[in-house]
């Protein structure tokens, strides 16, 4: 789905006003967002590049992850580590994250240092510079990074074999962070090369948002920005998921476990692939379902029943290729966990069979859709609303016009999308337990 279709500096404002953001795109391909909060004098940043770990090569796990570390290693006019150094000397703060489908980094800082954070982010998008001295030592980072926030957890290690189960075909099943193997073999070139692919202005939306006017971003866009030439971007084509035939157990036990936990996956749509008309009903499903204390799986497992100590659910419709829905449950200290999983399994069926009551899905609706207004307050909301929208397959139209959407959702909108999508062998069932040392 095409993003925008607007002439160079032709601004727009959606009517429905979430953020009311507005919005022009540079002769090169950049497609800028200006969303002004005058609430406090700060502006910041966000520049969001389609590409994350899903558009690596295969063999090259990590390496999206990888190049985002070595985004702050220096350019033709900045040496390594002073990117960062200068953003700390104006008193701002700067950091970037990776996704399967996206990668961005931000600034956040005094809005008259608008000018200087906009002109380090626009050198660092065609100007970097790589060697071995500075790239062989972040790979280090990177695969400790790995040792301690993955192999060092037991709950992050289920969560990393879930996916390769979930994901039959799809990139989605490996790790953003990449595979220890693979990281290890990951080079200065190959990073060059993935730059060079991969980071264009015709490739990226740049998000500014705070105490800032459209037309000072406008100017300062076209000063830094606009001298950047676009580039060929190889389309996003992906290998697809075959047909889910028969339900996934994935049972991990470590020394390190003090409460088990039992959790299931199903594979679902998500706002920009597959059956699209149930991803709003879905948010509403995952709200009445595990959104809270006043939730049916708590209600349920935890105060009536007594068996668990947590209860829940969730819904990630984000994916450009495939979105996710789960349900979760914690046994109370000493609970059995086959009993636990036997009393989810048997809410859930009663919950398909008998539907919901008219009064769960209207809280539920209005629940959701305070989030959205409580959103407008903070500075970042906005940007990361409209930058992963922007990099999964949305349009600044859809994250405006969101909470009208969940306002329209019908009960009978809910139950069919929890028929659709709560099928045992389009999921993987995971289970954590303690185990006994040796």
């Amino acid at each position: 789905m095409a993003f925008f279709a607007y002439s160079p500096f032709l601004f727009t404002t959606v009517q429905a006003a979430v953020f009311s953001p507005q919005s022009f795109s540079l002769d090169n391909g950049l497609k800028v967002v200006v969303i002004e909060n005058h609430r406090a004098p700060i502006a910041m940043q966000m520049l969001w590049y389609r590409v994350g770990a899903a558009d690596e090569e295969a063999g090259e796990s990590g390496l999206a992850h990888f190049l985002e570390h070595l985004l702050f290693k220096g350019t033709k006019t900045i040496k390594p580590g002073e990117f960062s150094r200068t953003i700390s000397r104006i008193g701002g703060r700067d950091n970037a994250f990776t996704s399967y489908d996206f990668t961005a980094y931000f600034q956040r800082a005094a809005a008259h240092e608008l000018e200087t954070i906009m002109r380090l982010e626009a050198d660092r998008m065609h100007n970097l510079v790589l060697t071995d001295e500075v790239v062989l030592p972040e790979r280090d980072v990177v695969l400790e990074e790995r040792r301690s926030r993955t192999d060092n957890s037991p709950a992050a290690q289920l969560r990393e074999q879930v996916r390769r189960a979930l994901y039959l075909n799809h990139p989605y099943g490996r790790p953003v962070i990449g595979w220890m193997s693979e990281i290890k073999k990951l080079t200065t070139e190959n990073a060059l090369a993935f730059y060079r692919k991969h980071y264009a202005p015709n490739n990226a939306m740049l998000i500014i948002a705070g105490d800032v006017s459209v037309e000072n971003v406008r100017m300062l866009a076209e000063k830094y920005y606009g001298p950047i030439p676009s580039r060929v971007v190889p389309a996003r084509v992906r290998p697809k998921e075959p047909p889910h035939r028969a339900a996934r157990r994935v049972v991990l036990k470590n020394v390190r476990v003090r409460l088990p936990s039992w959790s299931r996956t199903y594979l679902a749509p998500s706002y920009a692939a597959g059956e699209k008309r149930h991803v709003y009903p879905l948010e509403v499903l995952a709200q009445v379902l595990g959104g809270g204390s006043t939730s049916l799986l708590y209600r349920k497992l935890v105060v009536e029943r007594g068996i668990a100590s947590s209860a829940g659910a969730w819904y990630s419709g984000d994916g450009l290729d495939y979105g996710e829905f789960g349900v979760y449950v914690s046994p109370k200290a000493g609970g059995d966990i086959q009993v636990l999983e036997n009393a989810m399994v048997e809410e859930l069926a009663a919950a398909i069979k008998e539907g919901f009551q008219p009064a769960d899905i209207d809280r539920a609706k209005k629940l959701i859709s305070a989030q959205a207004i409580y959103a407008r307050d903070g500075i970042r909301a906005g940007p990361n609303a409209i930058g992963q929208a922007f990099t999964q397959g949305q349009t600044i139209e859809d994250v405006e016009a969101w909470p009208e959407r969940i306002s329209a959702v019908t009960p009978e909108q809910v139950m069919a999308a929890a028929k659709a999508v709560l099928i045992v062998e389009s999921s993987v069932t995971s289970i954590l337990l303690p185990e006994a040392a040796k």
